[in-house]
C-alpha cells in the first residue's frame, strides 16, 4: 500500500477513539513500527493531534479536540482529480476556472513529496481541445443560469448552413454534452415543441422576464438520447447481427453514431447488434463493405449475401471500366 494510503488508514483507525500501540498499527497496516513513527509525525505536521505516549500503559491516540479529517489522497485519487479537471477544459466546461481555483487548494494542501508525486503521475496525459467559440463558455453559464432559476430566454440562432440568423425564445431544460459539442435542450415558444439547440450556433441570447415551470421528472440526457437514436421500424423483426473483427476496426464500429445504439455485446474480437431488419438492409452493407477485409460477418446469412453482391458489383464495375 503506498504511504498517503497507509497514513489515511492509520488515521482512520486512531478516529475509532481506541488508544492503539505502535507495534499494533504496524502490524495492522503490514508496515515497520519505524514507519508508523514517521506517520505519527506527518499527521502531527498536517495539523492532528496525535499522541505517543510511551511506558506500560502508553499507545497511540487522537485528542478528543479533533473533529475534522484533513483531506488525504491517495496517489491514484489526486490523479484522477488533476485528469478530470483537464478532460473539463477540454470540453469547455463553464466554470473550469472554479474547478481550477478547488484544485490549487487540494494541492497546497499537500506536502512537498504528494505534489512531486502528483507532477510525475499527471504529466503523460493531456486532452487536446477542440477549436471553439470564446463565446460558448459565457453561454453555457447564462443558460445553466437560466434552467436553475426557470427563466425563458431569447435566442438569436442560426442553423446549419443557414445565412439568416432565427429569432426564437425558448425555455431551457438543461444543457447536454455530446461528441465534442454542447447543447441545450427546450421547449421553443414558436413551434410548440421540445428542440436541440447546438450552443455554439446562438449568435445572441437575452434573459427575459417570463418564467415556466420545468416537468418534473425531466431528464435531459434520457431525451437528448432518445432524439439521437433512430427508431426502428414498426413491427419490424429485429436480427442478431455478429461481426468478427481486428480490435480497431471494432472499436470505429461500435462507437458509430448510428450503429452504437444497437450493440448489444462486445468482446475483443467480436461484436453483437440486435437491429431491425429494414435498417440493417437500408444502411449496413455498404457502410460495413467500407471495412474491407478488417471486419467479418458472422450472421446473418442474409447481411453476409448482401455484401457479397454489393463486392461483386464494384468488381464487375471496374472490370467493365477497365475494357
Amino acid at each position: 500500500m503506498a504511504k498517503w494510503d497507509n497514513m489515511l488508514a492509520m488515521l482512520w483507525m486512531l478516529r475509532s477513539g481506541k488508544k492503539l500501540t505502535a507495534a499494533q498499527i504496524a502490524d495492522s497496516l503490514e508496515i515497520s513500527v519505524r514507519t508508523v513513527y514517521r506517520y505519527i509525525d506527518a499527521l502531527g505536521a498536517s495539523g492532528v493531534p496525535v499522541v505517543a505516549e510511551s511506558g506500560h500503559d502508553g499507545g497511540v491516540y487522537i485528542l478528543d479536540s479533533f473533529s475534522e479529517t484533513p483531506l488525504f489522497f491517495n496517489a491514484l485519487e489526486l490523479k484522477a482529480l488533476v485528469d478530470a479537471y483537464k478532460f473539463a477544459v477540454g470540453a469547455g466546461y463553464p466554470y473550469a476556472k472554479e474547478l481550477e481555483s478547488a484544485l490549487k487548494k487540494v494541492e497546497n494542501g499537500l506536502h512537498e513529496e504528494q505534489r512531486h508525486d502528483l507532477s510525475l503521475q499527471t504529466s503523460g496525459l493531456d486532452v487536446i481541445a477542440p477549436s471553439r467559440a470564446p463565446s460558448v463558455v459565457p453561454l453555457l453559464r447564462e443558460l445553466e443560469q437560466a434552467v436553475k432559476a426557470g427563466q425563458t430566454v431569447h435566442l438569436t440562432y442560426r442553423k446549419l448552413n443557414t445565412a439568416q440568423a432565427e429569432e426564437r425564445e425558448v425555455d431551457p431544460y438543461g444543457l447536454a454534452y455530446d461528441r465534442s459539442e454542447w447543447y441545450m435542450v427546450g421547449f421553443c415558444h414558436r413551434s410548440q415543441a421540445m428542440r436541440t439547440y447546438r450552443v455554439d450556433r446562438i449568435v445572441n441570447l437575452t434573459l427575459t422576464e417570463a418564467s415556466f415551470p420545468k416537468p418534473e421528472p425531466f431528464s435531459v440526457s434520457a431525451y437528448f438520447r432518445s432524439q439521437l437514436e433512430p427508431e426502428p421500424e414498426a413491427n419490424a423483426p429485429l436480427l442478431v447481427i455478429r461481426i468478427e473483427g481486428d480490435p480497431d476496426a471494432l472499436n470505429k464500429l461500435c462507437g458509430n453514431w448510428h450503429l452504437r445504439h444497437y450493440l448489444t455485446e462486445r468482446t475483443d474480437r467480436e461484436a453483437r447488434f440486435l437491429l431491425d431488419a429494414p435498417s440493417m438492409n437500408k444502411y449496413l452493407p455498404k457502410y460495413l463493405l467500407s471495412f474491407g477485409t478488417s471486419i467479418r460477418i458472422l450472421e446473418p446469412l442474409e447481411l453476409k449475401e448482401q455484401i457479397q453482391e454489393l463486392a461483386c458489383e464494384v468488381t464487375r464495375h471496374y472490370i467493365n471500366d477497365g475494357d
